[in-house]
């Protein structure tokens, strides 16, 4: 008997939940599909879980108090969740700004049996309003917007996510390999 070896991708199922959680314009996005790609390649399932796109799509009519936050926080983690224990590395670049919402989600994921790993982006507010990438602080200044996470709306940081990242010390493929080498060590990628 003859055993021919095929050069095919590896399809790894082993799922789980990133979720990056920063200010606006923390770079959490940029991250998630640099992460996104690497993880692709390596022949990972692999879905981002925008949050612009899931309050376009997923929760719009919601509002950004603090329940409607929470709201959205929840729905953004029910398919993370559903993702990761289906085999899928669901990468989640949301502000969610509330501890007790994020921790309401990692809750549901170890219910659940699905990995959940939790990021932080931390960079500091100065230099998430200098790339202001939607243009949020500028209309803030302005006194065209209130409610500007980490300005006049509160951000409780994580005390102690599974990595810290300060994107403003390090470029979008080194935030992105240190997500990747949280992902190894854990046993994920």
């Amino acid at each position: 008997m003859t055993v021919t070896s095929t050069n095919q991708e590896t399809d790894v199922t082993t799922g789980a939940t990133v979720w990056l959680t920063g200010l606006p314009s923390a770079g959490k996005t940029t991250i998630a599909y640099e992460l996104a790609g690497r993880l692709r390649e390596e022949g990972h399932r692999v879905e981002v879980l925008d949050g612009d796109e899931i309050r376009e799509f997923i929760s719009a009519g919601l509002g950004f108090s603090r329940e409607d936050r929470h709201t959205n926080v929840q729905r953004i983690g029910f398919l993370a969740e559903l993702l990761a224990r289906n085999g899928v590395k669901a990468l989640v670049p949301v502000i969610a700004p509330y501890a007790d919402s994020r921790e309401a989600v990692r809750k549901r994921h170890q219910d659940g049996g699905a990995a959940y790993l939790e990021v932080h982006v931390a960079t500091p507010v100065d230099v998430c309003s200098v790339r202001d990438v939607k243009g949020l602080y500028a209309k803030q200044a302005a006194g065209e917007l209130t409610g500007l996470t980490g300005v006049d709306d509160p951000y409780e940081t994580p005390e102690s996510p599974d990595l810290r990242i300060e994107s403003q010390h390090q470029t979008v493929q080194e935030s992105a390999a240190a997500v990747h080498a949280l992902l190894t060590e854990r046993g994920l990628a």
